[in-house]
């Protein structure tokens, strides 16, 4: 009995075990060139990508990635697994984007192709299945674009999820589920979620407002109504501006010479306005009309929004204006507490180390900034003569009470 419950746990625990289906942590030197094929659809214009840990880092080793290298260059770059689907399972897209070069204009984002990517002509128009990652340009564009490929139309999220914007690096998770729902993951923390369906345009709207239905005339949306009893008093009218009864003609007036004197006018303060009559409750007042739905010819459900047949690369096809940007800690698995568990022993291990790179180098930065200065000042104060005073000033004779050279005098 023993030998059978060990058996069911050792294959229950084989059936839980997590998928990869692709995995890059560039960790084995140069060997990553034999798995990733950059694209030449730009020729001249191609940026080239360079394996680096960049200007700062946590482990030197670990922080290793491919890197942009040129500024105001195309990028694309791509690598191959055996295809397989996500139909009945939960898709896992993940990997680690650093904006080390503080990026004003550029994509941090990766695409996920079918097996029949044609990798040395990968360009912005090759088709894709999904896209996932940060996009910056400027202050007004700040987000994760989240794009799905649905019948061949690029559908872009209704949502607006803000990325990191730091020169630090972040871990970014996108998690697709065969129940319909997604999930976004910045550094492991949930940033948004949803259903498919109601935060993309993947489906027509279920109902729509019935074309034969329309408002009765007689239909009154009028909430208020003025008075019908309500009268304007006799003495309402008065006008606005009257003549000041205190202003006199002046006494040199010359009505021949100035013309007819007329007193200036002022606020009359009897005027009381416009007049409107009060308002009531409308007595036929029915509610706004609202358009009766009918449900959408053309709708149809779909329960597999989320899944495609053919997934089979992935890669990075970008525009950077100021290059540097390092990609790393790539993961594309059926288990998402496994890209956690992945996305904490790497990103999560060499973070704060990071971090702490970057502020000693920022205050060496800072001491050296200040040491040049005070360098500076002192180089500059040593060309100044004994007591302040300039070389031209002092060759200049004195003058007299005058203003007349003394010496000339002499």
């Amino acid at each position: 009995m023993k030998t059978f419950v060990l058996l069911l746990a050792l294959v229950g625990a084989a059936l839980c075990e997590p998928t990869v289906y692709f995995k890059e942590e560039f960790d084995d030197g140069d060997k990553w060139e034999e798995r990733w094929v950059e694209s030449t659809h730009k020729g001249a214009e191609q940026g080239k990508f360079v394996l680096t840990h960049g200007k700062f880092y946590g482990d030197a080793e670990k922080d290793k990635g491919l890197q942009t290298s040129q500024d105001a260059r195309f990028y694309g770059i791509s690598a191959k697994f055996p295809k397989f689907s996500n139909e009945g399972k939960t898709l896992v897209v993940q990997f680690t984007v650093k904006h080390e070069q503080n990026i004003d204009c550029g994509g941090g984002y990766a695409k996920v192709f079918s097996s029949d990517l044609d990798q040395k002509d990968m360009h912005g128009d090759t088709p894709y299945l999904l896209m996932f990652g940060p996009d910056i340009c400027g202050p007004g564009t700040k987000k994760v674009h989240v794009i799905f490929n649905y019948k061949g139309k690029n559908l872009l999220i209704k949502k607006d999820i803000r990325c990191k914007d730091d020169v630090y690096t972040h871990l970014y998770t996108l998690i697709v589920r065969s129940d319909n729902t997604y999930e976004v993951k910045i550094d492991n923390e949930k940033v948004e979620s949803g259903e498919l369906e109601a935060d993309w345009d993947f489906l027509p709207p279920k109902t729509i407002k019935d074309p034969d239905a329309k408002k009765p005339d007689d239909w009154d949306e009028r909430e208020k109504i003025d008075d019908p009893d309500d009268k304007k008093p006799e003495d309402w009218d008065k006008p606005e501006h009257i003549p000041d009864p205190e202003a006199k003609k002046p006494d040199d007036w010359d009505d021949e010479m100035d013309g007819e004197w007329e007193p200036p006018m002022i606020d009359n303060p009897d005027y009381k306005g416009e007049w409107k009559p009060k308002q009531i409750d409308n007595p036929d007042y029915k509610g706004k009309w609202v358009h009766p739905e009918i449900d959408n010819p053309e709708y149809s459900e779909d329960d597999k929004l989320y899944a495609y047949d053919d997934i089979g690369a992935l890669g990075f096809d970008l525009w950077q204006v100021k290059a540097g940007t390092i990609f790393d800690n790539v993961l594309i698995t059926d288990d998402a507490d496994f890209a956690k568990e992945v996305g904490d022993s790497t990103w999560g291990q060499t973070k704060d180390p990071e971090k702490k790179m970057k502020e000693e180098q920022d205050e060496e930065d800072r001491k050296k900034r200040e040491e040049e200065e005070k360098q500076r000042k002192e180089e500059e104060d040593a060309k100044k003569p004994e007591g302040g005073e300039d070389e031209d000033e002092e060759d200049e004779g004195d003058e007299d009470e005058d203003g007349d050279d003394v010496h000339d005098e002499l």
